[in-house]
């Protein structure tokens, strides 16, 4: 039995790597999602209204809330707007407060759903805010 156990946990092991090795998924620093914007590389912010009131938002960024404030989605209407704005094979960065809705959205879209190049901004609007990066209020966005 104990050796069951452990060629389980190797598959596991296995095969979580090579999950993480196939992902497309790129966390991205403020300087090199600044390169990509440089590029307009679409900015997806998924955070709620009362955030982007909060903080601000990046530039350019379209705003298009994912997760409700209780944690809830409309999956299809969420990409029927994605898809008006990027193809599975376009780059695009995600971003969010801190990194981690994003890290699980982009998982979902590059695992699941064939979204092959998706970026996302690994500490969020709070890093961006942090070093100095420039935000402007979510009333100039059109």
């Amino acid at each position: 039995m104990k050796h069951f156990k452990i060629q389980y946990v190797l598959l596991l092991i296995g095969l979580l790597f090579s999950l993480s090795v196939n992902a497309q998924v790129h966390g991205l620093n403020n300087e090199q999602m600044q390169k990509m914007m440089d590029q307009n590389i679409p900015v997806i912010d998924i955070r709620r209204p009362d955030e982007w009131k909060s903080t601000g938002v990046i530039p350019g960024s379209h705003l298009m809330t994912f997760f409700d404030a209780r944690g809830k989605y409309d999956l299809d209407k969420w990409l029927a707007q994605l898809n008006k704005i990027v193809g599975k094979n376009d780059k695009f960065i995600l971003v969010c407060r801190s990194g981690n809705r994003t890290s699980q959205v982009a998982r979902y879209l590059d695992g699941k759903l064939g979204y092959n190049q998706v970026y996302h901004l690994q500490r969020g609007i709070k890093s961006w805010i942090r070093a100095g990066d420039k935000v402007v209020s979510v009333d100039s966005v059109k």
